[in-house]
């Protein structure tokens, strides 16, 4: 995920921005062009535009992005600036710098890998760590969901945002391992859910991964930050402007393939033997058909990068619309407060 394997943004190394090149591709940045990079982490986006010229609004939920991307700003002598907050407010955020307009928006989706490597933030369960994976450290934690919920949400949580068939069998397992004394670790979490699911030697993949990525996202609200954040790109890149946005599983790359499809097309495609139902016009052109994906040069460097999926898009000058969750998929889930009422 985002970052860079020489130090940037205050000595955090050995974090590699993944398809970095197919990126910079995608938004052509060219010197005084002014971007977004919404989701800064360790900055290796942000870095490559600046080596091009551009001014970059760096965007991070997480306080110890933006306190590490200190260095990285005072080398930019002003080109460069850090403000913690939500991608989804990037237009909101942009405005209150001084711009009115973009020329490019660069999102990479999920969690960083400081954010993983770092134990006390929880958010795996290779290291041992409290049980919280908060990127801004506000709201509910993942040990409030684990310990709060229902097994009946949890399934739910755990089946539609991990993607997990067994998810029934897992929050049972967790109810059962609670009523003996409160979840607090992420290493007794994934424990338990080894238990629960089991683990062949030759499966490839832990069987706690789903699980674990369903909490961080719900404590997150990672899908609708994503949502929302896509429709203020949509409001603040110019005409001709561009965004790039990489994902790492299939629940975020179906949201961004929706939004763009969506957004490229001036007919409804609803019925090939009714006449064609006009829409809005396009806000978006799409930069090239599907996506990309890592070659086997960087995965093999940065393992983290075999998931990795470019979309990338073109502003067109059409007035930006309101976005329709629903229709491009993202997945309407209880909050902590209603789940528990």
């Amino acid at each position: 995920m985002a970052g860079r394997d020489h130090g940037v943004a205050g000595g955090l190394a050995g974090h590699q921005p993944v398809l970095l090149a197919e990126v910079v591709d995608a938004l052509a940045p060219t010197a005084g062009g002014i971007f977004i990079d919404g989701t800064f982490g360790g900055g290796g986006y942000s870095r490559a535009l600046l080596d091009r010229g551009c001014r970059v609004i760096a965007i991070d939920r997480d306080p110890a992005a933006i306190a590490g991307g200190a260095a990285l700003a005072a080398e930019a002598g002003g080109t460069l600036s850090l403000h913690e907050g939500r991608f989804s407010a990037m237009d909101e955020i942009a405005r209150e710098a001084g711009y009115t307009a973009v020329d490019g928006v660069v999102l990479d989706i999920g969690v960083s890998s400081m954010q993983l490597d770092i134990a006390e933030r929880g958010f795996s369960f290779l290291r041992d760590g409290p049980l919280d994976m908060r990127m801004g450290g506000e709201g509910p934690s993942a040990a409030d969901v684990v310990n709060q919920l229902e097994p009946k949400a949890l399934t739910r949580i755990i089946a539609i945002l991990g993607e997990e068939r067994k998810a029934g069998l897992v929050a049972r397992a967790i109810a059962r391992a609670r009523a003996e004394r409160p979840l607090t670790r992420t290493g007794e979490l994934a424990s338990v859910v080894e238990k629960a699911i089991g683990r062949k030697p030759s499966d490839p993949i832990h069987p706690a991964t789903r699980t674990f990525q369903a909490l961080r996202i719900y404590v997150n609200g990672e899908l609708d930050e994503l949502g929302a954040a896509l429709g203020a790109a949509e409001r603040i890149l110019a005409a001709g402007g561009r965004l790039a946005v990489v994902t790492f599983h299939s629940l975020e790359d179906r949201i961004v393939k929706r939004f763009l499809t969506d957004r490229s097309r001036a007919r409804s495609a609803a019925s090939r033997h009714a006449p064609a139902e006009e829409v809005a016009p396009t806000t978006f052109a799409l930069r090239f058909k599907g996506h990309v994906e890592a070659g086997a040069a960087e995965i093999a460097a940065n393992p983290r990068s075999r998931s990795a999926k470019l979309r990338a898009a073109l502003r067109t000058d059409a007035p930006p619309r309101p976005v329709d969750f629903a229709a491009i998929d993202v997945p309407r889930l209880p909050t902590f407060a209603e789940a528990r009422a």
